[in-house]
């Protein structure tokens, strides 16, 4: 099968899901398939995105693309230009016109069987009328995310503006659906909130994956350990929110039973928020990016996803099961993955019931140690990348032949 794949970025660093999962999973179907990875390139991949791309794909055609950095005055003048157009800010933005006319060049070429849209943000550039399959890979459901932005936010400006952006999300993401062939998932639940939501009538899913033979540990369990470890960029806004949460409302009442436990943060481009909250509370040790966060994961007693408004799924908490690590999550963290309380993960919705989950990790080692090693059993069995990589391809192989019908709005 010869798949044209659609994405805003290139993939290195691997330092956020959704890079990690596209990666893993154009890895795995490159040693089967003929990979053409068509993204935007605005210039702030890693030095050796472009040579490392070969890991995963077969030709790379990169355009030339310029977004706004989040830290940048003129990103209230793009917020403030957009309040006036239809489209919500996180779409708009990867809006490309030459991105639009490659696609219908490589699409002329006759060289593919299936076009890949990875994530929604693209999906603008896709236009109507091609000639070939079209499926778009959603990671999560973005109205979802703005909708729980909506509902945490605390003042009357920020619950207007996220309110604002989610009723545009869940317009766009509607329509956008609903114009592709096929649409993929990333858990059985997002599979059914796409067809309840958008109505959708034919969406599969794939689950998420870990790379197994990566995300394992050195050594023992650290029975004496106080850390606990959370892992993601800090400049997405549900971890963001996560991380305030953990720090303001949890980790307090974990260090009146445990006063020697510690937060540390491990991931890229921490916000000013985050700043303020790690000058604000003590016990938390803001570590950023790093190379590798296995040696960080494995010194931590305990893993926490604290997530409250994020969709799809999350890696990190399989990368931290495969690490022979006890995980303690919400609902929300852990939503889409097949884990069970007590088998593979501890659960936990409100603050004190959150550090209650803590709180007995810490101080009953062998129970923590036991619950690590039931998850990491669990993901070495049944989510390595290969096998959902697998599933990937039949499901694009049977839009190709015809064997799952399309949607029938395509405009084909």
């Amino acid at each position: 099968m010869r798949i044209l794949w659609l994405k805003t970025e290139l993939l290195h660093p691997l330092d956020k899901g959704g890079r990690i999962r596209t990666y893993h999973m154009l890895a795995a179907l490159k040693r089967e398939h003929h990979v053409t990875y068509l993204t935007l390139d605005d210039g702030t991949a890693a030095p050796d995105a472009e040579e490392r791309a070969h890991e995963y794909c077969h030709v790379l055609d990169r355009v030339p693309f310029r977004t706004t950095p989040g830290d940048s005055p003129r990103l209230y003048l793009d917020l403030l230009a957009n309040a006036v157009t239809s489209l919500p800010y996180a779409v708009a933005k990867y809006r490309s016109a030459e991105m639009e006319r490659r696609v219908r060049a490589h699409v002329a070429s006759g060289e593919h069987d299936v076009l890949v849209c990875d994530f929604l943000f693209p999906s603008r550039n896709v236009p109507d009328g091609l000639d070939i399959p079209t499926v778009l890979f959603q990671h999560n459901v973005e109205a979802a995310i703005w909708e729980r932005h909506t509902n945490v936010a605390r003042s009357r400006i920020k619950k207007a503006y996220f309110g604002n952006q989610w009723r545009r999300m869940e317009r766009i993401e509607g329509s956008e659906c609903r114009r592709f062939d096929h649409v993929v998932a990333v858990s059985e639940a997002d599979a059914r909130k796409h067809e309840a939501d958008y109505g959708l009538e034919h969406v599969s899913w794939v689950p998420t994956g870990v790379d197994t033979t990566f995300f394992r540990p050195d050594g023992p369990y650290p029975s004496g350990s106080r850390e606990i470890v959370f892992t993601g960029a800090m400049d997405w806004m549900p971890n963001e929110d996560a991380i305030a949460w953990f720090g303001e409302e949890i980790l307090p009442r974990i260090r009146k039973r445990v006063p020697d436990a510690r937060f540390t943060l491990v991931g890229r481009n921490p916000t000013e928020r985050i700043r303020r909250v790690v000058e604000r509370c003590p016990g938390i040790d803001l570590v950023g990016r790093v190379p590798d966060v296995r040696p960080y994961v494995e010194r931590g007693a305990v893993f926490v996803v604290p997530i409250r408004i994020g969709g799809g799924t999350r890696l990190k908490i399989f990368e931290a099961m495969a690490m022979e690590r006890p995980v303690v999550t919400t609902q929300v963290g852990a939503e889409g993955l097949p884990v069970r309380e007590g088998d593979h993960v501890r659960f936990a919705d409100e603050a004190e019931a959150f550090a209650d989950r803590v709180v007995e990790l810490l101080e009953r080692p062998e129970e923590a140690r036991a619950l690590g090693a039931r998850g990491a059993e669990y993901v070495r069995a049944h989510f390595g990348w290969d096998r959902i990589a697998e599933a990937f391809a039949g499901i694009c192989e049977d839009v190709v032949g015809g064997r799952i019908p399309a949607q029938g709005r395509s405009g084909r």
